[in-house]
């Protein structure tokens, strides 16, 4: 069976970008953007495999993704692309059961993406959820480069439920 035209294109472009995180993480282990589009490409690639070889590249696409996370925890695209690889995982998954936790995996990672978005938007203080889903208490504020960031608040600074 022949793969249409912007199908293997997608490949192609896709696993260019897989092979070249890989060289980009062995020069740099702790750069969450290239560990995203490395996560992102994967999870794009899943889509062309079958049975236990797609449901591999989204585990592999799920790992680099929480590395990222790791590396960098307010990162809202990488946690909505890791979102989206528990979709996925939960798609490929027949026991409903199992398929639930992915999909309740799935929405923690969506809404999370949406406050640290909204947060870093609109550079209010709001409660989020930290991506090991442990809740905590954080602010959003401008470092010295005039970028916002997410860091503790203190006692007496108000809360805004975004």
């Amino acid at each position: 069976m022949e793969l249409p035209q912007n199908d293997f294109d997608r490949i192609v472009f896709f696993e260019h970008a897989r092979k070249t995180a890989e060289v980009v993480y062995a020069k740099n282990p702790l750069d969450a953007d290239n560990l995203t589009r490395w996560g992102g490409a994967l999870l794009e690639l899943s889509s062309f495999q079958s049975g236990s070889d797609s449901i591999k590249m989204v585990e592999d696409a799920v790992s680099k993704l929480e590395e990222a996370l790791e590396v960098n925890p307010s990162k809202h695209d990488t946690l909505w692309c890791l979102g989206n690889a528990h979709t996925s995982h939960a798609f490929y998954t027949p026991d409903h059961e199992a398929a639930k936790v992915e999909f309740d995996k799935a929405a923690q990672c969506f809404r999370q993406a949406v406050e640290l978005f909204s947060c870093r938007i609109l550079g209010m203080s709001c409660i989020l959820s930290h991506w090991n889903y442990q809740t905590r208490h954080l602010n959003c504020i401008k470092n010295s480069k005039g970028r916002w960031q997410v860091s503790k608040l203190h006692k007496e600074q108000p809360l805004l439920r975004v």
